[in-house]
């Protein structure tokens, strides 16, 4: 099969398309899906740039999140038949044998969900592993709760927008950071109750005057650095915060989080499976079920912002790199 290859870390140069041995299944419970797309994901490009999480396994082919067709099943899998649509989040972290930037994938069932039937497959693919880790982060970590005040920041971003469409599902009242007007609209297209230009406005102050000076029950970092420590000022005594980055300690302290008794989370949605968590692995196919019927039922929206054939992936990789994505992108497999 054709494939994107990563033989050594570096630059996006160092993604080739080549040929490959197609993947076969090697247990009962596994399916063999066809791609039609593959997502990409922040974690790719640092991936890239470091190295992947097997380096004795190299070369890798990257690429969590994937959708595609059921070719062939295991003799135990009986929730999914030949010819079913179906998007996940699995592979792509350098094991061999794994990774959706290819022509097929073989994926164990209890990580497959039935793909959502009113959108794409290159939207499918884009929305796994962001679906999942904003589910987490503001529903399993963040505990938000209807009536609740919630930041997120980067809210036109890939885990952002959807995020700020969970928390009005949730019943909470939304604000978020956003870097120009545009997204600022499409921010509130998307459900938020308040938009901080962020180059602007000091958004803590913002927040402040949103929420009459009690700062926001839970705020959901997706930025990092500063950005982080400073958000601590931003939510209420007792509150939440929820990062998707490690905090640096070099950068700040935690003094104003304890001084409020804020309550921090860390979300890494790879976690079950670089720890081979069977149970949480299935409850992020849960959450992947429940996404698809909110999406077909028109209450959740994936925005993919552009596709890319299969071999440019490279380029795909230096405009992600650029920050200058709204939503995601994917690759189209042909």
């Amino acid at each position: 099969m054709k494939a994107v290859v990563m033989s050594t870390p570096g630059t996006p140069d160092v993604l080739t398309l080549e040929d490959v041995s197609d993947p076969q299944l090697t247990t009962p419970t596994e399916i063999l899906i066809k791609l039609k797309a593959a997502g990409i994901n922040p974690i790719d490009t640092k991936i890239r740039q470091r190295g992947t999480f097997y380096q004795d396994q190299m070369p890798a082919i990257l690429g969590c999140d994937g959708a595609g067709i059921v070719e062939a099943i295991g003799s135990q899998v009986t929730e999914f038949k030949r010819g079913d649509e179906v998007y996940f989040c699995s592979g792509g972290l350098g094991k061999s044998q794994t990774g959706n930037y290819a022509q097929w994938a073989v994926v164990e069932s209890h990580l497959v969900a039935h793909k959502p039937q009113s959108i794409t497959f290159a939207e499918a693919a884009a929305a796994p592993l962001v679906l999942i880790t904003a589910w987490e982060s503001l529903y399993d970590r963040g505990r938000l709760e209807e009536g609740d005040t919630v930041l997120i920041h980067g809210g036109t971003g890939g885990v952002g927008h959807i995020a700020i469409q969970l928390a009005k599902l949730g019943g909470a009242r939304g604000c978020t950071t956003v870097g120009t007007p545009d997204k600022a609209r499409l921010a509130r297209q998307l459900g938020a109750d308040e938009t901080i230009l962020y180059k602007q406005t000091d958004f803590v102050q913002g927040v402040l005057n949103w929420t009459e000076g009690q700062g926001v029950d839970l705020a959901f970092d997706t930025v990092g650095k500063q950005t982080f420590f400073d958000t601590c000022g931003a939510v209420k005594v007792y509150g939440d915060l929820v990062t998707i980055l490690q905090p640096d300690p070099s950068i700040g302290t935690l003094k104003v989080a304890r001084d409020r008794n804020l309550r921090i989370s860390l979300e890494l949605m790879l976690t079950p499976a670089l720890k081979g968590l069977v149970k949480a692995q299935k409850h992020q196919t849960q959450i992947l079920q429940q996404c698809a019927t909110l999406i077909d039922e028109g209450k959740l929206k994936i925005h993919l912002s552009q596709t890319f054939p299969l071999a440019e992936a490279a380029t795909a990789h230096e405009l992600l790199e650029k920050g200058a994505i709204t939503g995601k992108v994917a690759l189209l497999v042909d």
